[in-house]
């Protein structure tokens, strides 16, 4: 009995792992209590990596995406993240067209990413690129996020009939006469099978990656305009940045005024600024602060769109907001006894202070 109970604990463990089936988490590189954007980040991120088309000839190659899409696909959803939680893959697939595939998460984030397979054929003509300015909060472009987009896309169908089709000009000769010859130029064309326009809803995915810069563009493949007779064009969003109403940004740096009072700044204070993030930055000044004054916040800037652990500066501007109202005389003759400053003439300057 002292050998059996080791066997059947044993036996035990081997069961509940088979009932789990596939690791979702760990095919996806996330923790188990990672948000939704990170659980997009981690699959738009592997899913380019392990595209099959980018792995001809490697025999796991589709499993593997096909493993990282059923992931994917689960985790995404939060019903289904929940049953997976309690009762693994075999309690999602229980729940019908769970783990293994209903849509194709990929094109929600690229499109026609690789066009088919491999690189685009020049020859083949294309339809008109769809350009679109998608307009984000400075919040956005500090921590990331991900725009789902609604749109309906013109496409070809299959119709009744053929139809003239991949027409071009070609030249042909006429024989006149007697060491005569005439050319010309005629239009020759191809029958092809007939189509017609319809719409398609589709929803996209469109990640806003953290540090990204106005202007740059996320490309969905094949997403734009069709071509009757090729391909169609792609679809193009193009961050454009929201002003913001107390930082600004330039380039990976931050600039904030903020405003003392004439105490603090002679003084001295400690305060606290709200981040993009909600994070807080400490602010501590043990001297005089003029106006105009400016303190450097190394790593309190914007991330870098090339590493993320890297960040730039933040600069913060004072501005000194001073006291309203008369002051008397026993005030100001205490001010200057404080401030000591009776022989100091005014110093006029055309707005470059003197050495």
């Amino acid at each position: 009995m002292r050998l059996l109970a080791p066997l059947l604990l044993g036996l035990a463990v081997l069961a509940e792992v088979a009932v789990a089936g596939r690791d979702f988490y760990k095919i996806l590189g996330v923790p188990r209590n990672a948000n939704a954007n990170q659980i997009k980040k981690a699959y738009r991120k592997l899913a380019k990596e392990l595209h099959p088309d980018k792995h001809q000839g490697e025999d796991d190659a589709n499993e593997k995406f096909q493993d990282l899409g059923a992931a994917y696909e689960t985790l995404s959803d939060k019903e289904k993240r929940a049953v997976y939680d309690r009762a693994g893959e075999e309690g999602v697939n229980k729940m019908g067209n769970g783990g293994g595939g209903g849509h194709d998460p990929f094109s929600s984030f690229f499109g026609d990413f690789f066009g088919g397979g491999g690189e685009r054929d020049e020859r083949i003509p294309r339809g008109a690129d769809v350009v679109v300015d998608l307009w984000v909060s400075l919040e956005e472009l500090y921590s990331g996020h991900f725009v789902e987009v609604k749109r309906k896309k013109a496409v070809y169908k299959a119709a009744s009939g053929t139809r003239q089709c991949n027409c071009r000009h070609e030249m042909r000769t006429e024989q006149m006469g007697m060491g005569r010859f005439q050319m010309y130029q005629v239009k020759v064309c191809d029958e092809c099978p007939n189509v017609k326009l319809a719409q398609e809803a589709r929803t996209l995915e469109v990640e806003v990656e953290s540090g990204a810069h106005d202007g740059d563009e996320q490309v969905f493949v094949g997403e734009g305009e069709p071509h009757v007779d090729g391909e169609p064009g792609d679809l193009k969003f193009r961050i454009r940045t929201q002003k913001h109403p107390r930082f600004e940004r330039k380039g990976d740096d931050l600039y904030t005024n903020v405003t003392v009072s004439l105490q603090d700044a002679l003084v001295g204070f400690s305060m606290e600024i709200d981040h993009l993030d909600g994070h807080k930055v400490q602010i501590v000044r043990e001297k005089v602060t003029w106006p105009g004054a400016r303190i450097k916040k190394k790593d309190e800037g914007m991330p870098s769109k090339v590493d993320s652990n890297t960040k730039g500066s933040l600069f913060i501007t004072f501005d000194i907001q001073f006291p309203k109202g008369e002051i008397s005389q026993i005030q100001m003759d205490a001010i200057m006894e404080i401030l000591q400053q009776q022989d100091v003439n005014p110093v006029i300057y055309n707005g470059y202070r003197p050495n």
